[in-house]
């Protein structure tokens, strides 16, 4: 039977006749995500629903396009949205430490800042010259005349009634003293202690009395003196709000549907009423004191000071949506803590840092409120506290701006505790589809707060619908990054490589950052010819330039086998060694490279020993597919007879490790090959994994590993013999260079598949692999009838070995 495949099966190309149009430049630009319909179909869910919980974990590998499309999917589905509203920060007039939130509809926080700025210079300029008035003037005397004629009155009466009694009320450093006197004089100390007991007594008695009257009087005097001050500073008060009221009468009719504006516009007045001293130029002449900053100096001392006084009135817009068009779409790809939930900033004054509401600044959460918020989960995790601080945020539905460094304090720093703004963003979490089963087992959190996850698919159907997608994404690519246009033979080799990237004949890659790559450099080079169009050859090039830049270690392993220091035949036959194929991958570059497998088989019971095993060189994996051959070899061989083998494999010069069961099938032949004597045709390298019943399995990188040693037998010439075995199951997923098509076609190389090892055995050895007969045994000349032999002559020798030491003992 014959198990060579075609040169069409190859590859599979892209005929440029199916487009209808000679360029890209005449197609129609692409609309929406392409080849995404799960993801798409889970990311309108996610959107749409607005019960909380309900926000979306986007998977994918880089390169998806998921942050772009994302990015476009909700830009294009915010405009439809409300736009969502201002917030603003103002004083809490009873507590500066806790600014309160004010909300207002989008473009309303501005205008509230002007509109405030406005009555405060307003009231900068009106109440110096309400307070320079003559009508202030004539308030002020008025309420000290009367009050000044009252305390007249009880000092006069309070002098009199001293008189009387034949006392004087005379003024010192220490209050007023009450002194007797005699014939009109005041009596001096030697004159009143030379009186006699009884008048002494006298006198002391009455001044005693008349300091109780004296003391009633002082009483009447301060309680006439608060009232001038009291008078005073309702005549302050009716002139500045005689000054400011129509200004703010103006604001309380603009905004009185926004209670909230509405009762602070009224603490406004109320504190520029209590603070009026503040807004004029002297305010010593007004109250005999200036006015304190709180940090024990005046503004006299530093006028700049003066200004700080001011800042309690102003609005600190944190959001402002006024040139909105829709939802906002914030997409933060620093998410710092500060960055997401915002800032509080200082300055120094004084040589001290203090700060004030106006120095609050809004985060990413902020910016994004009543819209979306596209976060990379890996940084998101990677910053200090953003991931609790998300969360708490989500749970608790509100935005708490807080010093980062508070949560980790071992002691409280006196500062700002802005008032929480509600907080209604869907937030998007970009990430790979590695880190959400660990989240969603971990954190117990993760699983109420994300409900939806998008998976963002890494290749598509490569049907005509796709394909016409892929051209007009193309399209668009070059019309967005200003590249030329492709012609039909360039999408051809697009659309190729597309399937190439996917690994599958009928799926094309949805890496589009690599499609990107790949055009962006074919434009280089269309360029430098001056050429009107990217054409095929720029794009072969471009992946072949893209290529040679990376493939130097796969170079320099092909100069090693050319020089036999790898040890690789590519003619010939030999027993019990097979040339397999493995794939090294070097981050941006993967290639295929062969190695030796060897075995060799002796009497024991042993079994086969992995020696990459032994040396712990060999993984997991491939120790599975190890066992897994014991398993056949049982099957086979060792229904009628023990299984007296001890077998040793090895892949020869390795020194960095074996990983994966890609090779099982090559280590079988092996073994096959050794213990029947049937030598192994050198010029075919094999791949392909093994079950127990003799399958051979679909393996990775098929297209590499056939380049790989398609690149070693050119290198030593090719024969027209030389050739690869694979898997049939792998034959979908062939996408090989043009290169390797084209020497399949002149029959220079030659790609076989099997679908159970002893195809392979056939292709390998070219003879027969035999079935097993009625009588249990296999048939004459077959391949499984000698290593049948071989391993019965193993048996035997092993039983009359054990007899004939049980014997030597005796």
């Amino acid at each position: 039977m014959n198990y060579e495949l075609p040169s069409e099966k190859l590859r599979r190309e892209y005929d440029p006749k199916r487009m209808r149009t000679p360029t890209t430049k005449e197609i129609s630009p692409l609309e929406g995500i392409i080849g995404q319909d799960r993801a798409v179909r889970a990311l309108r869910f996610g959107l749409d629903i607005q019960e909380s919980g309900y926000n979306i974990y986007v998977a994918g590998i880089p390169g998806t396009g998921r942050k772009t499309a994302v990015k476009g999917f909700l830009e294009e589905l915010a405009k439809t949205r409300p736009i969502p509203s201002d917030w603003c920060y103002v004083t809490n007039f009873r507590n500066q430490y806790e600014p309160t939130a004010v909300r207002l509809p989008p473009g309303k926080g501005r205008e509230l800042k002007k509109d405030m700025a406005d009555l405060i210079g307003g009231a900068k300029r009106a109440l110096p010259k309400a307070f320079e008035g003559a009508e202030y003037a004539a308030k002020k005397e008025e309420a000290v005349r009367v009050a000044e004629g009252e305390k007249k009155k009880v000092f006069a009466q309070i002098n009199m009634r001293a008189q009387q009694e034949g006392f004087v009320i005379q003024p010192s450093p220490v209050g007023l003293l009450i002194i007797p006197t005699m014939n009109g004089k005041p009596l001096s100390e030697q004159e009143f202690m030379a009186l006699t007991p009884q008048k002494r007594e006298a006198i002391a008695s009455k001044r005693e009395e008349l300091g109780a009257e004296l003391r009633v009087a002082l009483t009447k005097v301060k309680a006439l003196d608060d009232k001038i001050a009291e008078d005073l500073e309702k005549v302050d008060h009716e002139i500045t709000h005689y000054a400011i009221g129509h200004q703010v009468s103006d604001l309380l009719e603009k905004y009185k549907e926004f209670p909230e504006v509405v009762a602070y516009i009224r603490e406004v007045q109320n504190n520029i009423v209590e603070n009026h001293a503040q807004f004029i130029e002297e305010p010593q002449a007004v109250t005999g004191a200036a006015p304190s900053t709180g940090m024990g100096v005046s503004p006299a001392m530093f006028p700049w000071l003066k200004e700080l006084l001011f800042r309690r009135y102003d609005v600190n817009v944190v959001v402002d949506n006024a040139d909105l068009k829709g939802a906002p779409v914030v997409m933060e790809l620093n998410p710092t803590y500060q960055n997401l939930f915002g800032r509080i900033e200082k300055e120094a004054q004084l040589g001290v840092l203090t700060t004030d509401f106006t120095m609050i600044h809004p985060g990413s959460l902020h910016k994004a409120n009543g819209g979306y918020l596209v976060l990379p989960v890996e940084d998101l995790l990677r910053n200090p506290f953003s991931w609790d601080g998300l969360k708490m945020a989500l749970k608790g539905q509100e935005i708490e701006i807080e010093e980062a460094g508070m949560q980790a304090a071992f002691f409280a720093v006196k500062g700002l505790r802005p008032a929480p703004i509600p907080l209604t963003t869907k937030v998007i979490l970009i990430g790979s589809p590695y880190l959400y089963p660990l989240l969603y087992s971990l954190d117990i959190d993760f699983k109420e707060l994300f409900k939806v996850k998008a998976d963002f698919d890494t290749s598509m159907d490569r049907t005509e619908e796709n394909m016409e997608k892929y051209t007009a994404f193309i399209c668009t690519f070059c019309g967005k990054a200003n590249l030329k246009h492709l012609d039909v033979t360039a999408v051809a080799k697009v659309v190729e490589y597309g399937s190439r990237l996917a690994g599958d004949q009928e799926k094309l890659s949805t890496r589009f950052a690599d499609i990107a790559d790949i055009i962006r450099e074919a434009n280089f080079y269309a360029a430098k010819e001056n050429s009107e169009y990217v054409t095929a050859e720029h794009v072969n090039k471009a992946i072949d330039e893209k290529v040679y830049r990376s493939n130097m270690i796969q170079k320099k392993i092909q100069e090693m086998i050319e020089r036999n220091v790898l040890l690789i035949n590519t003619e010939g036959e030999a027993v019990g060694q097979v040339n397999g194929l493995s794939v090294m991958g070097l981050g941006d570059f993967a290639f295929g490279s062969p190695s030796r497998v060897t075995a060799s088989t002796g009497i024991g019971r042993d079994g086969i020993v992995d020696i990459e095993r032994e040396a712990q060189m060999g993984g997991p994996i491939h120790t599975k597919g190890v066992m897994i051959l014991g398993g056949y070899l049982a099957s086979k061989y060792a229904q009628d007879k023990p299984l007296s083998l001890s077998s040793r494999l090895v892949f020869e010069q390795n020194y960095e490790g074996v990983e994966g069961d890609s090779a099982s099938s090559t280590e079988l032949y092996a073994i096959i090959s050794s213990l029947s004597g049937v030598p192994v045709k050198q010029n075919i390298a094999v791949t392909g994994s093994v079950n127990q019943k003799g399958d051979v399995q679909a393996i990775g990188g098929v297209n590499e590993k056939i380049e790989g040693y398609f690149e070693v037998c050119k290198a030593r010439g090719l024969t027209g013999n030389q050739g690869v075995m694979i898997p049939e199951s792998n034959v979908q997923n062939l996408m090989l260079k043009e290169e390797v098509v084209e020497a399949v076609k002149a029959g220079k190389f030659h790609i076989y598949a099997v679908k159970t090892i002893d195809q392979g055995i056939e292709v390998l050895t070219g003879i027969k692999a035999g079935n097993r007969l009625p009588d249990g045994k296999f048939e004459m000349g077959s391949v499984h009838q000698k290593a049948d032999i071989r391993l019965k002559e193993m048996a035997e020798r092993l039983r009359e070995y054990r007899e004939a030491a049980a014997e030597g003992k005796k």
